[in-house]
Order: structure tokens, then C-alpha cells, then sequence
């Protein structure tokens, strides 16, 4: 078995078990702004933990399906260790990725994305990816990531006070991280990620309007697609670097 076939089945493995977890922090975070996190399952019963399975005593699970998170952290890391193979940096995207779907998830649901997951993730990336940039065979650039935040963050920022209703504020701080991951690779993956971003939205935005589900001044939750966005620029950077 080969090196990267071996990354590629182990990152598919980390992310089904991931994903396990996944269900039970979108449901507690899956609050409307000005609520407190959800500390009980619709059954009742305390959630103490914010690690666990989204199973109740009764055997009922909650949130959203377990089976779609565990596929799809599952993909989407063994698609990370693919195109970056055995470099150190690996690790840190298999560690973020399950946040990013996490993310995804919860701003789907309910058009919000939690402090209390935009900006520790922020920090934990530049933190992880300056560990992996002390590490030999690296890929990308410590400074890169720095500059790739804060001009992605600076750039959503300039579009939050253009227009409140398209560019929400955890848009602003989720850049912070998407910024860093990109810039890693340098500016074309930062550029690239975005533009996709952008493009993926449209995309949906679009066919919410022509299948007559929604208008044009509808609401959508722009959080996911920046996160699936940055995911084809890290592929893509990841592949060439």
C-alpha cells in the first residue's frame, strides 16, 4: 500500500469519525442570534457535553442526519490528504476541516455563524499552520497565511459595511481563517478560493430563483459557500504546490 494511498483511506477514516460528532454541536449551536446555546435534546433530556453522539435515551437521534456528516467530513478530508499528501500542513487541514462542515452546517440551518467557532478557529489556524511551517517539506508560507487573512477578512469587511444585508459580520470573521488556509498556498489560492465562493452562491441563489423557492432580496446563508469556495482553492493549491 502506498504512502498516499494510505493518507487518503486514513484521512477518510478521521473524517466519518469526526463527522459522528458532528450532529449534537450543530444542533446545541443551531439557535437564532440572542439565545443561548441549546443545553437539552427536544425529548428533554441535559446536555451536559458538547461531545458525544446525537442519540437520545430512547434510541432517537436529533439534528441534523449523522449519516450525511460522517460522508461528507469523510470526503472532504480524503480529498485533503489526496491532493496535499505527506506534508505537515496535512494535519493541520484534517484538523479544521470537521469545524468547516460544522459551520456549514449551522449557518444553513439557521443564517448564523458563532463566535464561539469563527474566532478561536481563526487563531487555531494561523497557531497550527505557523507549528507545520517549522516543520521541513512544508508546502506554503507562514506569512502567506497572515497576509491572506487579514486582507480576505479586510476585503469582506470593505463589502459588510457596503452592504449589511449581502456580507453579514461572521462572514468578516469566518475570513479570518478561510484567509489562512488560502493564503498558505499564496495569493492565486486565495483569489481562486473566493471567486469560487462567490460563484458557488450565485450559483445556488440562482436556482433558488428559477425553481421560484425564493426572490431576489432573499436571505441566503453566504457562510457555506465561502467555506466551499475556500475548500476547491485549497485543493487546487494544495495539488500544485
Amino acid at each position: 500500500m502506498t504512502v498516499l494511498l494510505t493518507l487518503v483511506l486514513g484521512g477518510a477514516l478521521w473524517g466519518a469519525l469526526a463527522g459522528l460528532f458532528v450532529p449534537r454541536a450543530a444542533y446545541r449551536l443551531s439557535v437564532p442570534a440572542g439565545e443561548g446555546w441549546r443545553g437539552e435534546t427536544p425529548e428533554g433530556q441535559a446536555l451536559t457535553s458538547w461531545v458525544g453522539l446525537a442519540r437520545s435515551r430512547d434510541g432517537g437521534g436529533y439534528g441534523p442526519r449523522t449519516s450525511g456528516t460522517v460522508v461528507t467530513t469523510a470526503l472532504v478530508c480524503a480529498a485533503l490528504a489526496l491532493t496535499t499528501g505527506p506534508r505537515p500542513e496535512l494535519g493541520v487541514w484534517l484538523v479544521l476541516a470537521p469545524f468547516g462542515v460544522l459551520l456549514a452546517v449551522v449557518d444553513f440551518t439557521v443564517h448564523r455563524l458563532p463566535d464561539v467557532l469563527t474566532l478561536p478557529l481563526a487563531a487555531a489556524s494561523l497557531a497550527l499552520l505557523g507549528g507545520a511551517a517549522l516543520v521541513p517539506e512544508h508546502g506554503g508560507s507562514w506569512l502567506g497565511a497572515l497576509y491572506g487573512a487579514l486582507a480576505l477578512a479586510g476585503a469582506y469587511f470593505v463589502l459588510f459595511l457596503i452592504n449589511p444585508n449581502g456580507m453579514g459580520f461572521g462572514d468578516v470573521k469566518l475570513a479570518l481563517s478561510l484567509g489562512a488556509v488560502l493564503g498558505w498556498y499564496g495569493w492565486g489560492a486565495v483569489l481562486l478560493g473566493t471567486f469560487a465562493g462567490f460563484l458557488l452562491a450565485s450559483v445556488y441563489g440562482t436556482a433558488l430563483v428559477v425553481a421560484r423557492r425564493a426572490g431576489r432580496k432573499t436571505a441566503i446563508p453566504f457562510g457555506p459557500f465561502l467555506i466551499g469556495g475556500a475548500f476547491v482553492g485549497l485543493l487546487l493549491g494544495a495539488y500544485t504546490a
